[in-house]
C-alpha cells in the first residue's frame, strides 16, 4: 500500500500527450524511409558527385546519430524533464532535416544527416517515457505498442509521398522538417497545458540517473534490455532492407518480393496493437519472450519456398506481427521495469544500444548476400538472433529495486 502512494494511478492518457508522442516516433519511421526512398535518384543525378560508397557512408552516419541521440538524451530528460528534452530533439531533428537539400558537399551532407540523427534519436525514448508516465500501470504496454504503431505509419506515409514527389526529393526534407517545426509549439505548450510533470531538476533522485542504475541488478537488467533490443532492431532493419533481395533469391517475383515486405509491415501495425493487450493482461516479460519465440519459428518457416501464394503472404504477414512487434514489447519492458526518475536514462541506453543492431542487420545479410547464401541462411540467421533476444529477455529480472511495487508484480506476472 505504501508503494502506491508514491505513484498514484493514472486512468487515462491525456489526448494531446498521446497525439504529440505518437507524432514523434512517427517522424523517426517518416526518415528511416526518405533517405532510402532519395538514394536511386541522388545517384542517377551523382548529386554532390555521390556513388555507392559516398551514399552508404551517409545513411551510416545518420544511423550513428540516432545510436548516440538516444543514449545521450535519457540523463538530460531524468534531469531537466520530458518536455524540454523532447522540444530540443525535435527543434534539432527538424531545422536539420530542412537543412538536408542545402548541404553543398559530401562532407557537409554526412554532418547535417548526423546531427539530424542526433535530435531523432531522442525523440523515442523521451515519448515512450512520456506515455508511460501519462498511462495507468495496467496500460502500459499498450500504451507504448500503440505509441510505436507511429513508427509504421510514418515509414508508410513517407513511401506514398516519395512516390508523388518523384524525382523532386528535396520536398521530401522540406516536407518533415515543416512538419517537425509545427510540432514544435504543441509540444512546449500541449504537454504543459496537460501537466505531463517530469522529475524535478536539481533533486538528488534526478541529478545521477546513472549512479541509480549501478546496482547490481539494475546493471544485469540493462545488459539483457541491451541485448534484446540489439537484436530486435537488428531484425527490423535487416529483414526491411533485404527482405525483397532474400524472396528473389527464393525464386519469387520481384513483384511479389516487394508486395511481400509491405505485407510484413502491415502485419507490424497489427501485431504492436495485440502485442500491447496481451502483455497488459498476461505480463510483458512473459509476453516479449512468447512474442521472439514466435518469430524465431515463423523466419524459419520462411526458409522453406512456400508455392501457395495466399499461404505465403498470410506466413510473411504473422511473421511481421511477430518480428516487427516485438522490439515495441522490449522497450515497453524496460519502461515498466525501472521507476521514474531513471526510465528516460535506462529507455535511451536500450534505444542506443539497439542502433548498432539496425546498422548490423543490413551489414551481416548483405554479406550473405555477397557470398550467395542468403536464402535460406539469411531466415536462419534471423531465426537464431530471435532465439537470442528470447534468452536476453527471459533472463532480464523480475523486479529491481528502483521499481515501482506494483510494476514489479505486473512484469513478474
Amino acid at each position: 500500500m505504501s508503494g502506491r502512494a508514491h505513484a498514484p494511478a493514472r486512468s487515462a492518457v491525456p489526448p494531446m500527450a498521446a497525439l504529440l508522442c505518437w507524432l514523434t516516433v512517427a517522424l523517426e519511421g517518416f526518415d528511416l524511409v526518405a533517405f532510402g526512398a532519395v538514394i536511386p535518384t541522388l545517384l542517377e543525378t551523382a548529386h554532390l558527385g555521390m556513388g555507392r560508397a559516398e551514399v552508404t557512408m551517409v545513411a551510416t552516419i545518420s544511423l550513428v546519430g540516432v545510436g548516440v541521440g538516444a543514449a545521450a538524451c535519457g540523463p538530460f530528460i531524468d534531469r531537466y524533464g520530458r518536455r524540454l528534452g523532447l522540444f530540443i530533439s525535435v527543434a534539432m531533428f527538424s531545422l536539420f532535416t530542412l537543412a538536408v537539400p542545402l548541404a553543398g558537399s559530401v562532407a557537409m551532407l554526412a554532418a547535417v544527416r548526423f546531427v539530424a540523427g542526433l535530435g531523432l534519436g531522442a525523440c523515442m525514448p523521451t515519448a515512450i517515457a512520456l506515455m508511460n508516465e501519462a498511462s495507468s500501470v495496467r496500460r502500459r504496454a499498450s500504451a507504448t505498442t500503440v505509441t510505436m504503431t507511429g513508427y509504421h505509419v510514418g515509414a508508410v506515409a513517407m513511401t506514398l509521398l516519395a512516390l508523388a514527389v518523384g524525382r523532386d526529393w528535396h520536398l521530401l526534407f522540406y516536407g518533415g522538417g515543416t512538419l517537425g517545426l509545427l510540432v514544435l509549439p504543441l509540444v512546449w505548450f500541449g504537454l504543459e497545458k496537460n501537466s505531463i510533470a517530469p522529475p524535478s531538476p536539481g533533486t538528488p533522485a534526478a541529478a545521477r540517473p546513472l549512479r541509480e542504475l549501478r546496482t547490481p541488478g539494475a546493471v544485469a537488467a540493462m545488459v539483457s534490455a541491451c541485448v534484446a533490443s540489439f537484436m530486435g532492431l537488428l531484425l527490423v532493419y535487416g529483414l526491411n532492407t533485404w527482405l525483397p533481395q532474400i524472396m528473389r533469391d527464393a525464386g519469387y517475383s520481384l513483384t511479389s518480393s516487394l508486395s511481400l515486405l509491405l505485407i510484413m509491415n502491415a502485419g507490424a501495425v497489427a501485431g504492436l496493437l495485440l502485442a500491447g493487450v496481451v502483455a497488459d493482461r498476461r505480463g510483458i516479460r512473459g509476453s516479449t519472450v512468447a512474442w521472439f519465440a514466435a518469430s524465431a519459428l515463423f523466419l524459419l518457416l520462411l526458409s522453406t519456398r512456400i508455392a501457395n501464394p495466399v499461404l505465403l503472404h498470410a506466413v510473411v504477414c504473422v511473421t511481421g506481427l511477430f518480428v516487427f512487434s516485438a522490439q515495441g514489447l522490449v522497450y515497453a519492458l524496460v519502461a515498466h521495469l525501472f521507476e521514474e526518475r531513471v526510465r528516460g536514462t535506462a529507455l535511451g541506453m536500450a534505444s542506443g544500444v539497439g542502433r548498432l543492431g539496425a546498422i548490423t542487420g543490413p551489414a551481416a545479410t548483405g554479406a550473405l548476400a555477397s557470398a550467395g547464401l542468403v536464402y535460406p541462411f539469411g531466415f536462419y540467421f534471423f531465426g537464431g538472433v530471435a532465439v537470442l533476444a528470447a534468452i536476453a529477455v527471459r533472463s532480464m529480472p523480475a523486479h529491481l529495486n528502483t521499481a515501482q511495487p506494483e510494476s514489479a508484480a505486473f512484469v513478474r506476472s
